[in-house]
């Protein structure tokens, strides 16, 4: 900290916020030119978490790239799959079946709850109200267990894979799904009871952190941020992907764009996103989740034979998968993969089963092998839970991406945040930084 003597005998004063301070996730500094409490200016410096998702993603092979997208949104990692894979499968020309366009949505859908209940219950907390971080923190934790179900991981799940999914409900995973939604309600219920109306949290968010529908707009806000200031803007209505156009849900608007909005549109988002899951449940139809199979074989008796070498019982057939990779599950489920070596990666009880299925995934993901992509370019937007979330990639016609472009919504909330922060107060930036939902793995890519 820094003090400087101004002509008319004011004090400035440069303050050093972050990367150490707990609320600034240790991965941003702001350096803040102080006027008493009062915020004059600000630089924002972002970085510290490089990761080169981009680059890395030029040096594997395209089904390799999957479980880098784990990492940008690590809150909401099932978007961030779906939306790569969507991409990808817009340059192969690969349509993924109903019921697999059904369960990505799912997916995504429980992603959505998971990242909105971590942004409003860690945002509660640095404000003072722990008990609202715990109930909220609770329920997602009902939900990660979920996730577990479906797809054998709780936070990198790689679930979405080139033409389809790793797997299919797995059983009673609707009766389940059930039962933690009626707690996360019962959970943003409390929460909203403790937090809405109460007027010490109202003074902190009500008011602080305005942006006008026009600047976020000229930033390229999106996401719960830009819906805040009462722009209806959400890539799942202006631009739907998979099956969004035929499910019935809200857009949730704010009015003044601050703080207090941006609480409201998250809250209210919690309840749509639910809804729609409930939808998918009802309207999914039956048949395959991925790129149509041939003749299915369970995983417990394709591996017996591959060890017993009878291999020939077994070649030209795909394997009944279970969603935990257990492999020994009698309850194995159709759809874990796409129609070939050439499209996607074999599911991980054909490959320790057979020895054609440890050649297939041998083919898919080593160097110079792989899915051969036809060369073009494509980008695809998905309605992440901060806003649009973006992949465009570019194909070379070879095994790996040319390219690969993440557009991450956060990025462009950071960009304005000395426009949102620049006039009040130091207190502000608590509530007004966690509002943002800043995910380091998204924004230093």
């Amino acid at each position: 900290m820094t003090e400087e003597r101004l002509k008319d005998g004011r004090t400035a004063v440069l303050l050093n916020m972050g990367p150490s301070h707990p609320a600034m996730h240790g991965v941003i500094r702001l350096i803040l030119e102080l006027e008493g409490e009062r915020v004059k200016s600000t630089e924002v410096e972002i970085g510290y978490l490089h990761r080169a998702f981009e680059k890395h993603a030029e040096a594997e092979p395209w089904n390799n790239v999957v479980p880098w997208t784990d990492r940008l949104n690590y809150v909401s990692p099932l978007i961030n799959n779906v939306g790569y894979c969507l991409a990808v499968e817009k340059l192969l020309g690969v349509t993924v079946p109903e019921r697999g366009q059904y369960l990505r949505v799912i997916a995504s859908e429980l992603s959505r709850v998971t990242d909105h209940l971590t942004c409003v219950a860690a945002n509660a907390m640095e404000l003072g109200a722990f008990t609202v971080f715990l109930y909220l923190i609770k329920s997602r934790e009902v939900l990660y267990q979920l996730v577990d179900d479906l797809c054998g991981a709780r936070v990198t799940v790689s679930y979405a894979r080139v033409g389809g999914v790793k797997a299919d409900l797995p059983a009673g995973f609707e009766a389940k799904c059930r039962s933690a939604f009626a707690l996360v309600r019962e959970s943003v219920r409390d929460a909203d009871r403790l937090l809405t109306k109460n007027r010490i949290f109202m003074d902190r968010v009500e008011g602080t952190g305005i942006i006008s529908r026009e600047d976020a707009a000229a930033y390229g806000i999106t996401g719960p941020f830009l819906r805040s200031t009462g722009t209806p803007y959400d890539v799942r209505r202006a631009h739907p992907y998979l099956v969004y156009d035929k499910l019935d849900f809200e857009v949730p608007v704010g009015s003044r764009g601050d703080n207090f909005d941006r609480y409201l549109v998250r809250l209210a988002e919690l309840e749509a996103s639910m809804r729609i899951v409930e939808q998918c449940f009802e309207r999914m139809p039956d048949g395959p989740a991925s790129v149509e199979l041939s003749e299915l074989v369970k995983g417990a008796v394709m591996s017996d034979l591959g060890k017993a070498g009878r291999i020939s019982e077994i070649a030209g057939k795909h394997v009944l998968t279970c969603p935990s990779l257990e492999g020994s599950c009698d309850h194995g489920h159709a759809g874990a993969r796409g129609g070939g070596p050439s499209v996607v990666l074999p599911a991980k009880e054909e490959v320790y089963g057979s020895i054609e299925g440890l050649m297939n995934q041998f083919e898919g993901v080593m160097w110079t092998w792989g899915l051969k992509v036809p060369a073009g370019d494509a980008y695809v937007p998905v309605e992440g839970a901060n806003g649009e979330l973006g992949f465009h990639v570019f194909s070379d016609g070879g095994n790996r991406p040319y390219r690969v472009r993440c557009r991450p919504p956060c990025l462009y909330i950071m960009a304005a945040l000395p426009k949102l922060i620049n006039g009040g107060t130091v207190a502000d930036i608590i509530a007004t930084f966690g509002s943002v939902n800043m995910i380091a793995g998204e924004l230093d890519r």
